[in-house]
């Protein structure tokens, strides 16, 4: 048997084993992914399972009430030891406590406990004994706990009423009103309707005060606590698997529909989501034409020669410059050279406050798609590399112009590789941090840069950003522990929106290739 014949007979085998190493990959690869994105949604969606509160005894009498965290070997090697969950940072000065796990004598789940969120000083964890007017100053008694708690329910429910009414009568006429005094001082049916205003939310602040809570931790330290400023209640061990599945759901949607809280290491992410998605659109917008017009020029338009060659291996270099490159380059040309000169030229009455000089949701855009340029530019040349001659050629013999032949020929069927270009550009710049640090993104933006008043959009403002949120939240907080559920749910939700966004990149893909028979690349 000759050597060409050998080689003939054990190709086959060869593409065989090939294939199976391929696919073994791919398998793998999407394997690791899943139990990734598997790992981060149990870490950060378990946050919002209302976990049962333990009561643990340990051997030499003291008790404390908390909930079970996890459970580690001790360093030694000898035994374990459990972290817990124990809220009450105003009474105790912490809210973790790790136990040896020999030394708790018992543990019970009474059906009694219970867990306030607050504004400060994080959750409560304890009994509730009474609730009473502020105007009590003594210590009242002990009272029933179940008709304590249903009137708390009550309560809660009332103040939140009051909550939304404010923080409507706030939005919708006092900050309009406000800005009204503004440009006309001396308006004085606006003054008047703004004292009234003023008036009306004294009021309501007022009655949310109207109402304290009287609570004593499990080591039988008792105090008061303004109603006001606890923003909800549950009895986790008293709850079935119904009402803890609602409880989930609605701190899953609190958490996607209000703003931080505490540093950041408490609350929702609402700002950050809206401002994630609006950057990236506006991103989208400046980056898809250049880069396209870009690409058609040095395609179809600039003579194939050494220079458009040295072009194009710029345009691919730059795709390797670090993010963080392009954040000080943002910082210097478009923030301190491009948005400097705008204050100077039109907003010279309100130096030395900058409104465009500083960091804004316009800067961080455009830095943005300057970033992503590059892989715009040269997505759109591969597709356009890959439609045949014979179609520009057929177009210019039926007596189209030039032009002509670019946009209703070539164009149309290179729309697939265009958006392939913004699926890439989106997925790199949804996670990018770096140059975001130097052009805008901030750590508490709780207004977000749509409203109602002209122009509307408002590109100076900042913005709240999710991968930031997940990095200070992760390494600037002041209780890490605390803030990790967080980090896993911001984490997982960033994941989501970038799939959401490039999902809806492909669909327009694709269907744009279906019209013009091609495959996109």
């Amino acid at each position: 048997m000759t050597l060409a014949e050998r080689i003939r007979r054990s190709r086959p085998v060869n593409e065989g084993a090939g294939a199976w190493l391929a696919a073994g990959s791919v398998a793998l690869s999407l394997l690791m992914l899943g139990g990734l994105l598997l790992l981060i949604a149990v870490r950060g969606l378990g946050h919002f399972w209302p976990a049962s509160v333990a009561l643990v005894e340990l051997e030499d009498g003291r008790q404390l009430a908390g909930q079970a965290v996890r459970e580690l070997p001790l360093p030694d090697g000898q035994g374990r030891e459990r972290l817990y969950f124990t809220g009450n940072r105003d009474l105790d000065g912490g809210v973790w406590a790790w136990l040896p796990v020999e030394e708790i004598a018992a543990q019970r789940h009474p059906a009694d406990l219970v867990v306030l969120e607050r504004q400060r000083w994080g959750d409560f964890i304890g009994r509730l004994v009474a609730v009473e007017p502020r105007e009590t100053e003594d210590a009242p008694g002990q009272s029933d706990p179940e008709g304590a708690w249903m009137q708390l329910q009550a309560r809660l429910a009332e103040l939140e009423t009051l909550r939304e009414a404010r923080e409507t009568l706030e939005r919708e006429t006092i900050r309009p009103l406000a800005r009204r005094l503004e440009d006309d001082p001396d308006n004085v049916e606006a003054r008047q309707a703004l004292e009234a205003a003023t008036a009306r939310v004294t009021r309501q602040t007022a009655a949310m005060e109207e109402t304290t809570l009287v609570l004593e931790s499990v080591a039988g330290d008792r105090f008061r606590q303004p109603l006001d400023a606890v923003l909800a209640a549950s009895r986790p061990n008293a709850m079935s698997t119904g009402e803890k599945l609602g409880a989930w759901t609605q701190g899953v949607w609190r958490f996607l529909s209000e703003g931080p809280r505490a540093a950041n290491s408490a609350g929702g992410v609402w700002p950050a989501i809206f401002g994630t998605v609006l950057m990236v659109m506006l991103m989208s917008l400046l980056v898809t034409p250049f880069g396209v017009l870009a690409a058609f020029y040095l395609n179809e338009v600039a003579h194939q020669g050494r220079l458009t060659r040295l072009v194009r291996i710029a345009v691919r270099n730059l795709a390797g410059v670090p993010s963080i490159v392009y954040g000080v380059f943002g910082l210097g040309v478009f923030v301190y050279g491009i948005g400097g000169t705008l204050d100077d030229w039109f907003f010279g009455d309100s130096l030395p406050s900058p409104t465009f000089g500083t960091g804004g949701l316009l800067w961080a855009s455009l830095t943005l798609a300057l970033l992503t340029l590059p892989v715009v530019i040269v997505a759109t040349e591969e597709g356009l590399a890959r439609i045949p001659d014979h179609q520009r050629e057929g177009a210019l013999a039926l007596g189209a112009t030039r032009l002509e032949m670019l946009t209703r020929v070539v164009l149309p069927m290179a729309v697939p590789a265009m958006l392939t270009g913004v699926i890439l550009a989106v997925a790199r710049a949804a996670g990018e941090v770096a140059p975001l640090m130097l052009v805008g993104v901030a750590k508490l933006a709780p207004q977000i840069p749509v409203d109602g008043d002209f122009p509307f959009l408002h590109l100076d403002r900042k913005f709240m950003h999710l991968g930031y949120h997940v990095y200070d939240t992760a390494f600037h907080g002041d209780d890490v522990q605390a803030a990790m559920p967080l980090v896993f749910a911001t984490a997982l939700l960033l994941v989501l929106v970038i799939l959401v966004l490039n999902l809806t990149a492909i669909f327009l893909r694709h269907h744009v290739g279906s019209r013009h028979a091609m495959t996109a690349p």
